[in-house]
C-alpha cells in the first residue's frame, strides 16, 4: 500500500476529506520521527506495534562484487515490534 492509497482509506473510514487525511498521516508520521531523535526514542502504540532507535555498532562486511572486507560505520537504526493484535490479525 502506498501513501496515496493509505490517505484514501483513511479518508474513506473516517468519513473525512483527503486534505484532511493527508494532514492526519503526516502529523502522525511527524510526532513518530520527532519522538525518536530523542535519546531513548520510543513510539508504542498498544495493540499495533513499537517502534524505536536502537544503536548499531561498528562492524565490518562484505562488498557483494569483490568479496574484500569493508567498515560500516556505527549508527542508529528504527526497529519495529508488532503488537499481539497486529500479530494475530496478519
Amino acid at each position: 500500500m502506498t501513501k496515496a492509497e493509505l490517505v484514501e482509506k483513511m479518508a474513506k473510514d473516517a468519513g473525512i476529506s483527503k486534505v484532511a487525511a493527508t494532514a492526519a498521516l503526516n502529523s502522525f508520521m511527524d510526532g513518530v520521527s520527532k519522538s525518536l531523535k530523542k535519546k531513548d526514542g520510543k513510539v508504542t502504540l498498544v495493540g499495533f506495534g513499537t517502534f524505536q532507535k536502537v544503536r548499531r555498532k561498528a562492524r565490518t562486511g562484505r562488498n557483494p562484487q569483490t568479496g574484500a572486507p569493508i567498515k560500516i560505520k556505527a549508527r542508529n537504526v528504527v526497529k519495529f515490534k508488532p503488537g499481539k493484535q497486529l500479530r494475530e490479525t496478519v
